[in-house]
């Protein structure tokens, strides 16, 4: 009787740990782990979902790949790898994550959802699986066979926004172009959490705060980038939008922001943003630019 027990529950078990990663992706592609990777985020207890599809604690990186709808080609070749937001501590896989995909695949662009480590204190950490995801869209290293495109980009929804831009800045391996939903960018005033995670809040300075405020990393090599926010954002003030925005035009890259009167934080693919047509619109046609021809 013990042993049924057990069983019922071992089984119940697994089928909790399967469907929390199936998100309706074509396809998973296990980057590495914390003994497999460059650098090791320090977490070894196991991963949680404490609430459905928000994950923390995570320490395996994986990519969850949607292909794109081969009947639409009016952005053949393009690929975004997508990082969800959740304040460097947790990621909301869902609204920042495969709805986001499943909405680009389905207009024609091949989608990864980026499950990243979290940082807790190891900022090198999600950068690395950033550049990662990166060089499997592109084909650089094997993994992603039948996913490959030839411009690959990077979208990013407030915490995933700074990884988004910070490997725009600051990754060895650079996007073509961003796309950076309310992103956090700048220390202050800025989303406090989200960088004493990064960072690990006894090791944040004057020096650590400047270099990870990437506003200050942009060159005359970063991609061009969209931004996309709400005016009435508390969370992650549009300040870190504009500072981003500012230092892109002066060092003469291209990019395109839109401020939305109203939605405050966190509202990526929800319905109930009313502006969520508007920036589904904007967003596709900004990256006609990048179609392969």
């Amino acid at each position: 009787m013990k042993r049924s027990i057990l069983f019922i529950f071992t089984f119940l078990l697994m089928s909790v740990t399967v469907s929390a990663q199936d998100y309706g992706q074509a396809a998973t592609v296990r980057i590495w782990d914390n003994a497999t990777a460059p650098h090791s985020n320090g977490l070894s207890t196991p991963e949680e979902e404490p609430e459905r599809y928000r994950l923390a604690n995570t320490s395996t990186a994986e990519l969850f790949l949607y292909p794109a709808d081969t009947t639409r080609t009016g952005h053949t070749g393009l690929g975004v790898v997508i990082c969800p937001g959740g304040g460097y501590g947790r990621l909301a896989i869902d609204h920042e994550g495969f709805q986001v995909a499943q909405w680009l695949a389905a207009n024609g662009i091949t989608a990864a959802v980026l499950k990243y480590r979290m940082p807790n204190g190891h900022p090198e950490v999600p950068l690395e699986d950033a550049e990662q995801a990166l060089r499997l869209l592109r084909g650089e290293v094997p993994g992603a066979e039948g996913f490959v495109c030839p411009k690959v980009g990077i979208m990013g929804f407030s915490a995933g926004g700074h990884l988004a831009a910070y490997a725009s800045t600051m990754g060895a391996v650079r996007p073509d172009f961003s796309l950076l939903f309310y992103p956090v960018i700048t220390t202050f005033p800025g989303h406090q959490g989200s960088f004493n995670n990064l960072i690990g809040k006894e090791n944040r300075n004057a020096e650590t705060d400047a270099r990870y405020s990437l506003e200050n990393q942009v060159t005359e090599q970063t991609p061009p980038a969209l931004l996309l926010l709400s005016d009435d954002d508390t969370a992650v003030p549009p300040v870190s939008s504009t500072r981003y925005y500012n230092a892109l035009k002066e060092h003469g890259i291209e990019a395109s922001m839109h401020i939305y009167p109203t939605g405050g934080h966190g509202w990526g693919f929800h319905d109930d943003f009313r502006y969520k047509a508007d920036w589904q619109r904007a967003l596709l046609d900004w990256l006609q630019r990048f179609r392969k021809e």
